[in-house]
C-alpha cells in the first residue's frame, strides 16, 4: 500500500519482520523505542519480554541478547557512535503495563524510580547515569522517557541529555563524564512548562545544532539552544501529540501519538501527514481496545496505510522510516520510500 502525497510517497509494510511471536509477544504491550545501526540493522525491545532484538533489513532477527541490568522497559533507545564503536543509550521509565496487572501500571507505595544506561551493542554497561540531584526527587517520581547526546562526532562536547517525561516534566543535562549540569523546565521560554517532554532529539540540520523537546500533552515542540538556553516553540496550530523525532536530509518527521506522521520542513512548517486516523483514538480503551467487561483488550482495528499510536520512530540511510507502535502486541511498520 502506497501512502503519502507529492515528493513524501512511501510504500506500507506492517508484516516485513518476522518477529519472535510467543504468547508473551501476543499478550505484551509495546511501548519502547527503536534505532537503526550504521549496517543498516534495527535494534528494539520485544514487547513483552525484557529482551533486544537486532533485525536484518530484510525483517529476519539476526540476534537478541537479554536487556537484564535491573531495568523494566527500554522506553527510549538512542544510538551514539565513539569511534568505531556504536553504544545504545536506554532511558527506562522504572514501570511496565503487564497482563498480570490487567494492563495498569502496578501499584506502588513508594516513589518509582527508572534509570539511564548506556550500553554496547552487546549488552555491556557502559555508563549509568545518577538520578539528578534536585529536590524534586526527594520524595518524586523520576520516570526518564528518552535520551539525547551532543555528540563529538558531529562537533559536539559529548553531553548528554535525558527527558524526564512522566516524572516531573524536565530535561537533565550531564557531561560527557556522567556528571550532572543543570536541568530545563520549559519555563525559560516564552510559551510555558513541559507536561510530558517525552522525546528529545539532536537537530544536526543547520549550522548551529540544536535540542528538540516534544512537549506532548502542550501539543507542541520547544526548540533550545546546546547550552539550554529557549530559542523559540512552535506546532500549537498543528501537531497533537508530538513524542519523537527523526531527520532525513533536510526534513524532519515527528512521530505523533495520535495516528500520524509529521513532516516539517526546515523552517519547522508541516509539509506533509502519513497514515493519519486520528479518528481512532476515540475508541474506548485507544491505543486498545475493551471487551463486554470493560477490560482492556488487544485492539482488533489496526488498518494497513493507518497508525494506530506511533511511539519509537527512526529512519534508515536510504530514507525508509521505521515505527514502533504503542498498543498489547506491537506492530513494526516499515514505510520504504518510493
Amino acid at each position: 500500500m502506497r501512502i503519502g502525497t507529492g515528493e513524501h510517497v512511501y510504500d506500507w509494510n506492517d508484516s516485513w519482520a518476522a518477529l519472535p511471536n510467543p504468547e508473551s509477544a501476543r499478550a505484551g504491550w509495546s511501548h519502547h523505542g527503536i534505532v537503526v545501526t550504521e549496517s543498516g540493522r534495527l535494534i528494539t525491545l520485544h514487547q513483552g519480554d525484557l529482551t533486544m532484538l537486532e533485525i536484518a533489513p530484510d525483517g529476519t532477527v539476526e540476534r537478541s541478547w537479554g536487556l537484564g541490568l535491573g531495568l523494566s522497559e527500554a522506553h527510549g533507545i538512542t544510538l551514539v557512535k565513539e569511534g568505531a564503536a556504536e553504544y545504545l543509550w536506554i532511558a527506562d521509565n522504572g514501570r511496565k503495563r503487564t497482563p498480570e496487572t490487567g494492563y495498569e501500571y502496578p501499584d506502588s507505595d513508594s516513589k518509582v524510580t527508572g534509570q539511564v544506561v548506556k550500553t554496547t551493542l552487546d549488552g555491556e554497561v557502559a555508563m549509568r547515569l545518577d538520578t539528578p540531584p534536585l529536590s524534586v526527587y526527594r520524595d518524586g517520581d523520576y520516570m526518564p522517557t528518552w535520551v539525547a547526546v551532543n555528540e563529538e562526532r558531529n562537533g559536539g562536547n559529548g553531553d548528554v541529555w535525558v527527558a524526564d517525561g512522566y516524572g516531573q516534566n524536565l530535561v537533565h543535562r550531564y557531561d560527557a563524564g556522567g556528571g550532572y549540569v543543570s536541568s530545563i523546565s520549559g519555563e525559560e521560554g516564552t510559551v510555558g512548562a513541559f507536561d510530558c517532554p517525552h522525546a528529545i532529539f539532536i537537530d544536526t540540520r543547520r549550522d548551529d545544532h540544536e535540542l528538540y523537546v516534544a512537549d506532548r500533552a502542550n501539543g507542541r515542540v520547544q526548540v533550545y539552544d546546546l547550552d539550554g538556553k529557549f530559542e523559540r516553540g512552535f506546532g500549537s496550530d498543528f501537531l497533537t501529540s508530538p513524542s519523537g523525532f527523526a531527520t532525513d536530509g533536510d526534513l524532519m518527521i515527528v512521530a505523533e501519538l495520535r495516528a500520524r506522521l509529521t513532516i516539517l520542513d526546515l523552517d519547522d512548517r508541516p509539509v506533509a501527514y502519513l497514515g493519519d486516523n486520528e479518528q481512532v483514538c476515540g475508541v474506548p480503551g485507544w491505543p486498545n481496545n475493551l471487551d463486554e467487561n470493560g477490560m482492556t483488550v488487544a485492539t482488533s482495528l489496526l488498518e494497513p496505510g493507518k497508525f494506530n499510536s506511533p511511539h519509537g520512530m527512526t529512519v534508515d540511510a536510504a530514507g525508509n522510516i521505521y515505527v514502533a507502535e504503542w498498543l498489547i502486541g506491537g506492530r513494526l511498520v516499515r514505510l520504504t520510500k518510493a
